[in-house]
């Protein structure tokens, strides 16, 4: 009796081990729209945190389709066109701050969202393709509370 019961409680913590394992290994997608994207590679370019400046990010809001964040040096404000897959930033605008460093990823990154036609996230990560399906940026999602 004491040895199935030994046998049954070894087996029930087998399978509650394998279903932790299976839970840490699934993946939720972070949602493309109300989350703090901060950009981790553009291009050829790999940002560089810079004091007293902010990181490179953008943020789309649901309101009116805006959307904001900033390219490390500068504010950014504009709109954007989300249909399933399919993602087009419109005229975007800039604050005109003189930064010291910065600008050579603010430049590649205000292009590459030029340059935005489809969008992919796995996890936490986004991904950024041109009409080629050639990557131009990726972000992390960043959760700030």
């Amino acid at each position: 009796m004491k040895r199935r019961f030994a046998i049954l409680l070894g087996s029930l913590a087998i399978v509650l081990m394998g279903c932790a394992a299976m839970e840490g290994e699934m993946r939720h997608d972070e949602p493309l729209v109300n989350t703090y994207w901060k950009l981790t590679q553009v291009g050829e370019v790999t940002p560089q945190a810079v004091d007293s400046q902010r990181e490179a990010h953008f943020v789309l809001h649901t309101e009116e389709s805006r959307v904001a964040g900033s390219t490390g040096c500068n504010r950014l404000m504009g709109s954007y066109r989300l249909e399933n897959d399919t993602l087009r930033f419109g005229s975007l605008a800039t604050t005109r701050m003189a930064c010291l460093e910065g600008g050579e990823t603010e430049q590649a990154f205000l292009a590459a969202l030029e340059a935005t036609a489809t969008w992919q996230i796995e996890g936490q990560a986004l991904t950024l393709h041109d009409e080629a399906g050639a990557a131009v940026a990726q972000f992390e999602a960043v959760h700030l509370y």
